[in-house]
This record gives C-alpha cells, sequence and structure tokens, in this order.
C-alpha cells in the first residue's frame, strides 16, 4: 500500500532556466531524453520550450511591416452615400430564437440614460445606457463630430 502525504506542483521555470535546459537538450551528441531523466523534467516539456525558442527566434528576425488598414475621409468634403434611417421590418420576418435572445434588454420598452444626439447635418443619433462607447465614438469620427 502506497500512502501520497503531498501533493507535488507544477514547478514555474525562469526564461533563464528554459534557455539552459534546450541548450544542453540541442548540444551535438545529447538526446533529450538523457537531459530529461537527469533533471527531472518531461521530455515533452523539452520540446515544447525547444519549439517556443524557434518560433521566437524567427519571429525576431522578421522584419516589420506597415499594413494599411484604410482611410477615415472629412465628413465635409464627402456626403455620405447612404441615408441612416432604419429599414422597415416586415411582421412576418422573425429572427431565430436564439438570436433574439441575446437582443433582449433587461427592461424591453425602456430606455435608461436615453441620449438623442442632433447633428449639424441633420443626422439624429438615438442611444441609451447600453450603447457600446467604442462603437458610438466610431460613429462619431465617420461622420466627422468628434474631437
Amino acid at each position: 500500500m502506497e500512502v501520497i502525504t503531498r501533493t507535488e506542483r507544477r514547478r514555474i521555470y525562469s526564461e533563464a532556466e528554459k534557455a539552459t535546459v534546450v541548450a544542453e537538450a540541442s548540444a551535438p551528441g545529447v538526446t533529450v531524453r538523457e537531459v530529461s531523466r537527469r533533471l527531472g523534467i518531461a521530455e515533452s516539456l523539452i520540446y515544447n520550450w525547444r519549439s517556443a525558442q524557434r518560433k521566437a527566434a524567427s519571429i525576431a528576425s522578421e522584419p516589420l511591416q506597415f499594413i494599411p488598414y484604410g482611410v477615415v475621409v472629412d465628413a465635409d468634403r464627402a456626403q455620405p452615400d447612404m441615408a441612416l434611417t432604419p429599414a422597415p421590418v416586415s411582421p412576418k420576418a422573425s429572427p431565430p430564437a436564439a438570436a433574439t435572445e441575446d437582443l433582449v434588454r433587461p427592461h424591453p420598452g425602456s430606455r435608461p440614460g436615453g441620449i438623442d444626439i442632433d447633428l449639424p447635418t441633420g443626422v439624429r443619433l438615438s442611444v441609451d445606457s447600453y450603447v457600446n462607447e467604442k462603437a458610438l465614438a466610431r460613429v462619431l469620427r465617420a461622420l466627422g463630430h468628434a474631437s
């Protein structure tokens, strides 16, 4: 009968320890199995560290590149091509039940903290306390009315 008195916890290795073990296992004439048995570390862990070290080296050697994402035009120079009015909803078309559950507000019909924003262009934005601030800021920047 074997009695286990304590549980072994996972050991946390520093980056320096990992680099030393990987360098030792990568030496000519030495196998990962030998190093793992001598140090009491699983072979798979040493292989994972070696793989991570190779990936980090390959990423560090790649040149950095700028990837253009897009351009925001000034709202005064370019007028929007589409109107910001809601599309009519037919009474027969209803979204799937799972999608509507995600969109249900905690207080249906009420708009706590409702805000109406009238822009100089005549566009009116109506939001409530459930609005995503980042999304609202992007909309206002796109319309050219945010500082």
